[in-house]
Parts: structure tokens; C-alpha cells; sequence
């Protein structure tokens, strides 16, 4: 890993903003080598490292569109994609992604979710609008500590777990999707249609 993204990593490390994990990362790029996708769509930037990440396994020409809420996050983000020279690759919106997610039209190859945990149901009907027939959705945090799969019901997480345990649901016994849930990170579903 070049050095500039190792100290991005790092510096997001130190002051606990949450970024994918090793393991997911490689789980995810395995996948990518087999098939690389030319579009890609990001709920939940942080400071740009998924997808600084994932740049590397995009068709040549590919494009990653990525949403982040937080404007001094977006603009961190903004920030590394330009020192690495990745503009033309990775473009920022900076929004709430419920919002914005609605007036997008195009279709990605790619789909990572990785933002408010309890809005992971909105984020999967709109993904599903947005994905490319043969595309395929990864959904980081579906675990979530442990809390999904648990008897877990303290009040502070309750929303959030309640949420990913319909998004699991949702993509689990929908007859048109295929999703493995894999033990990795902190849970990642894989969803692919049919």
C-alpha cells in the first residue's frame, strides 16, 4: 500500500473515524480482480479511503461516486482523492445521502453502504434502483458488534440493530437476490440479483 494511503488510514485511525476494516478491504478487492466495475457507488465517504481503495480495481475510464454527509469530512476526503491525484476517478457529493440517492439515475456495478446504520432498508431499495444487472451491493457493519445476531435491545443502539436486522431480512428472503453474510470486519452481506 502506497505510503500516502497508509498515513491516511493512520490519521483516520488516531481520531476514530470509522473506515472499512483490513479484512473487509481485501474480501472486497478479491472480488473486484475477478470482476472489475467500471461504476461505482459509495454511501458513506469518511475521509475518502474505501474508496481511494477500490480507484485501483476500476476499468479504465471507471468512475466511483461517493456520498458524504459530513462537509468537513467531504472536504478531507476532497483533499486526499487530490493529493493522490484521483479527481477524474472519484467524484465527492457532498449531501445527506437519503436525499441524494433519490435523484441519481445511474447504474453502478458496485455498491458499498457504509453510513447511518439505521437508514440501511432506505439505502437498499435505492441501491437496488441503481444496480447494474449483474451488479453486486456490499454492505459493511451488517453485524454490527455482534448486536444483529444477539439478543441485544439497550435502548441507545436499539434503531440501528432494528434496521440491519430488516436490511438481512430484506436481502436474505427476497427471492430475486442472493446475499452470503460473511464474518468479516464487522459483517459484510453481498448481495447480487438473480
Amino acid at each position: 500500500m502506497n505510503t500516502k494511503i497508509e498515513a491516511i488510514k493512520q490519521k483516520a485511525l488516531n481520531e476514530h473515524i470509522p473506515i472499512i476494516m483490513d479484512d473487509t478491504l481485501l474480501e472486497i478487492e478479491k472480488r473486484m480482480k475477478e470482476k472489475k466495475p467500471f461504476k461505482i457507488l459509495e454511501i458513506g465517504t469518511a475521509v475518502g479511503y474505501s474508496a481511494i481503495c477500490f480507484s485501483e480495481f476500476l476499468q479504465e475510464n471507471g468512475k466511483i461516486d461517493t456520498i458524504e454527509r459530513e462537509v468537513d469530512r467531504a472536504d478531507e476526503a476532497i483533499n486526499n482523492i487530490k493529493e493522490l491525484k484521483l479527481e477524474d476517478k472519484i467524484n465527492v457529493i457532498i449531501g445527506d445521502a437519503v436525499e441524494i440517492l433519490p435523484t441519481l439515475n445511474d447504474k453502478y456495478d458496485m455498491i458499498f453502504i457504509d453510513a447511518a446504520k439505521g437508514k440501511y432498508p432506505f439505502f437498499l431499495k435505492e441501491s437496488l434502483r441503481l444496480l447494474a444487472d449483474n451488479g453486486t451491493i456490499f454492505a459493511d457493519n451488517i453485524l454490527y458488534k455482534g448486536y444483529v445476531m444477539s439478543d441485544y435491545n439497550k435502548h441507545k443502539q436499539r434503531t440501528a440493530v432494528r434496521n440491519l436486522r430488516e436490511y438481512i431480512q430484506n436481502v436474505t428472503q427476497d427471492p430475486n437476490l442472493e446475499t452470503e453474510i460473511l464474518e468479516v470486519g464487522d459483517g459484510l452481506a453481498i448481495t447480487k440479483r438473480k
